[in-house]
C-alpha cells in the first residue's frame, strides 16, 4: 500500500531552535512536491528555544512573501505552543491566536509551571507516580478544552500521562494526535490504545533542519507496525486532515 505525502504541518526554523530559514524549509518542501507546509516554531514560554513574540510580524511578512512568490505550495504560519498549568494552559495567550493560521501544542521540558523537574526525575528513571500522572493529564486536558488546538504534538513524550483520557479529549475537541518522526511518540502501544477511541491521527516530521522537512520514515514505521490505522487515516495530510486543521471546504 502506497501513501502520498501532500503536506507537513510541524516544522521549525531559526526563529526557535531550527537550523534553517523559513524559505529553506519551503524550498525543500517544494523539492519533495509538497502542496502545503506549516512553520510552527516553539512558543515563547520555552526558556531555551522559544521564539520571541516580537518576531511574529517578521515571520508573517516572510510567509506572505513566499505565498505570493510560489503558486505550487501553501505556506502557513503556526506555532507549537508549550503546555503548562497556568491560565489557558499554554504559553500562547487567547488574544494571540489570531496572529497564526493555526496553533498546535505539546509538552516540553524547559517550560515554567509545567512540572518539568518532577517529570524529568521520574520519567528518566521509569518511575510512575499516580499523583504526577493525574496532574500531567489534567494539564493537557485543560490545554485541549480551553483552546482551539489543531494538533497535539508527540503525545506521551517526556512524561507519563493517562493517554486514553487524552485521546478521548482529542476526539471531543477535534485535535489531531501526532505520530512524530523525531520523537518516539505516539508509540506503537499508544497508537493502538488511542485508535480505540474516535481520535484522529496526523504524521509530521517535526523537522528542525530543512532537509528533514517531509521525512516521515520513523513515524511511518511505527504507524504501520501498530496496524491500527486505516488507509484513510494513513493518507497523510490529505484533504480530510487539512479540513480538520483549517476548517476549509
Amino acid at each position: 500500500m502506497k501513501y502520498k505525502l501532500t503536506g507537513d504541518y510541524h516544522t521549525h526554523t531559526v526563529f526557535s531552535h531550527g537550523k534553517g530559514t523559513i524559505r529553506e524549509n519551503v524550498l525543500h518542501a517544494r523539492q519533495l512536491g509538497l502542496k502545503a507546509i506549516a512553520i510552527t516554531d516553539h512558543g515563547p514560554g520555552h526558556n531555551e528555544h522559544g521564539m520571541k513574540r516580537e518576531s511574529v510580524p517578521e515571520m508573517r511578512r516572510i510567509v506572505t512573501e513566499l505565498n505570493n512568490e510560489f503558486d505550487d505550495i501553501k505556506v502557513y504560519l503556526g506555532v507549537e505552543a508549550n503546555i503548562n498549568n497556568l491560565g489557558n494552559g499554554l504559553d500562547i495567550r487567547p488574544d494571540e491566536f489570531s496572529q497564526y493560521d493555526f496553533v498546535i501544542a505539546g509538552y516540553h521540558y524547559g517550560v515554567d509551571d509545567a512540572y518539568c523537574l518532577e517529570n524529568f526525575r521520574t520519567y528518566s528513571k521509569g518511575i510512575r507516580s499516580k499523583d504526577l500522572i493525574m496532574k500531567n493529564t489534567q494539564m493537557v486536558l485543560n490545554a485541549l478544552y480551553e483552546n482551539d488546538l489543531k494538533i497535539l504534538t508527540h503525545p506521551g513524550d517526556k512524561a507519563y500521562f493517562d493517554m486514553l483520557e487524552i485521546a478521548k479529549a482529542c476526539a471531543d475537541t477535534n485535535t489531531l494526535m501526532e505520530i512524530n518522526a523525531q520523537h518516539a511518540h505516539l508509540s506503537v502501544k499508544h497508537i493502538n490504545m488511542c485508535a480505540k477511541t474516535d481520535a484522529k491521527f496526523i504524521i509530521s516530521s517535526d523537522a528542525h533542519k530543512p532537509e528533514d522537512v517531509g521525512n516521515l520514515r520513523l513515524a511511518l514505521i511505527r504507524a504501520k507496525e501498530a496496524g491500527a490505522l486505516s488507509r484513510e487515516e494513513m493518507n497523510i495530510c490529505a484533504k480530510r486532515t487539512l479540513q480538520l486543521i483549517l476548517k476549509t471546504d
